[in-house]
């Protein structure tokens, strides 16, 4: 997703290394917590999680936004970190369903036998 932000020229992030700090060592843990949750439950949690992380990369200037970007442009200047938080809090719920098929796809299949 951060070379899609930046090929999009939405938003991107100041550093290299926070690709590895946002997605792994802050959006595994936090899904895997979530993971015996509903969907709207782990929605719910992860929007407060990614609102964190959002509004504070971009009041510390670590995150940067595109001037006049596409989302800027559909909904305001005023809702980017919003619908940024809105957007990549359905990872979490997301992400959990798909390794859970993946998990009852592979091993889950095996062990029966």
């Amino acid at each position: 997703m951060h070379h899609v932000g930046q090929w999009l020229e939405i938003a991107k992030f100041t550093f290299w290394w926070q690709v590895i700090s946002t997605y792994i060592l802050y959006m595994v843990p936090i899904s895997i917590l979530l993971r015996g949750y509903t969907f709207f439950t782990q929605y719910a949690y992860g929007l407060v999680a990614m609102a964190i992380l959002e509004f504070g990369g971009y009041t510390l200037g670590t995150s940067y936004i595109y001037p006049d970007n596409i989302l800027e442009q559909c909904f305001g200047t005023h809702t980017f970190a919003l619908g940024m938080a809105m957007f990549f809090a359905l990872y979490f719920p997301i992400g959990n369903w798909v390794v859970n098929r993946l998990y009852l796809l592979f091993i889950d299949d095996k062990s029966r036998i």
